[in-house]
């Protein structure tokens, strides 16, 4: 009896090893694709989301001219901050450079160019070349004289920006007097501010004596206003076309020591905001904003590569800055 007791115990002690020996259930495997079924194709990872990156040409007169610069850091930030990108190109104020370039652009396979003209007339062929090539064109700043071949055409009011300086100068000189224009008209956007300033000073006094072509350069500005003050020595006031060319007749006057001709120009740049005082010689600048001019132009790129409809014509707001108001545009180090 006792040894059967002890088998019985000894029985019952291996099966409990047993039982908690043996492995939990293992999970059901997940079922095998059906045969005919392939396994999805790895996703293509594209910059800019789920498409292929754009690039964007550009091309401005001259990247000489801080204006410029400031346009395309602006653009070149938007766009590569997108996964884009940008391929900028400087004739410096050479038509038929700019041309070539845009040439080698559409080589390059650039899917939109954004452009700014030497000549408003003279970058036609190029024009027709985008076309050709199925490149839409967004113009910008100085519009190009067939607008019929770009998608849309992103400015200032420029007749407004002369105008406002125009109407500077009829309340600084309300007896009018003798003025000088320095201008460049081969860009159409001057031309605009040309006549805008004619509009604002027409019957109040005032006569023309001179107007000359400064080619929008600093440079090429002085030498021609040398030349004006010697030919004109009793001018009131000279207007330039933009602030480069403000600032070659400001050193012009500055040098002859004609420190009583007030000079307006046109840009609101820091330069000619930093150089204005009440007392002159540099007073005023019809302001334009190239920021908003960068950011406006390639929202209407990106707009139309989506296929959205867009406006043929943008403006973009100018005011005038002169001594009195200058420093409440912040520092005289930047742009609007």
């Amino acid at each position: 009896m006792k040894k059967l007791l002890v088998l019985l115990l000894a029985l019952a002690f291996a099966a409990s090893l047993i039982a908690c020996a043996a492995p939990a259930a293992a999970p059901e495997p997940a079922p095998a694709p059906a045969a005919e079924e392939e396994a999805p194709a790895e996703e293509e990872v594209t910059t800019g989301g789920d498409r292929e990156p754009i690039v964007f040409g550009y091309t401005s007169m001259t990247e000489l001219n801080p204006f410029f610069q400031v346009i395309s850091s602006i653009m070149r930030e938007i766009i590569e901050a997108n996964g884009d990108t940008l391929i900028v190109m400087n004739p410096a104020m050479d038509q038929e450079l700019q041309i070539n370039q845009i040439e080698d652009l559409i080589v390059q396979g650039i899917d939109v160019m954004l452009l700014n003209p030497v000549d408003t007339e003279g970058i036609t062929p190029a024009l027709l070349a985008l076309q050709e090539a199925g490149i839409p064109v967004i113009n910008f700043d100085s519009p190009v004289t067939e607008l019929d071949l770009v998608a849309s055409f992103v400015g200032s009011d420029n007749r407004n920006a002369g105008y406002v300086v125009g109407q500077y100068l009829v309340e600084r000189f309300p007896d009018g007097g003798e003025i000088a224009i320095i201008d460049c008209p081969g860009i159409l956007s001057v031309v605009q501010r040309v006549e805008g300033f004619m509009d604002a000073i027409d019957g109040h006094g005032f006569e023309v004596v001179f107007q000359q072509d400064g080619g929008c350069d600093l440079g090429m500005a002085m030498g021609v206003a040398d030349d004006l003050l010697i030919a004109h020595p009793n001018i009131v006031a000279i207007f330039g076309g933009n602030d480069p060319t403000a600032l070659g007749a400001l050193a012009a006057v500055t040098a002859a020591g004609r420190t009583d001709i007030a000079i307006v120009g046109v840009d609101g740049s820091p330069d000619a905001k930093g150089e204005m005082t009440e007392e002159g010689p540099f007073v005023a600048s019809g302001a334009q904003s190239p920021m908003d001019i960068a950011r406006v132009s390639v929202e209407m790129a990106y707009a139309l590569l989506a296929g959205e409809s867009i406006p043929h014509i943008v403006p973009v707001d100018t005011f005038l800055i002169y001594y009195g108001n200058v420093d409440t545009f912040g520092p005289r180090t930047d742009w609007q």
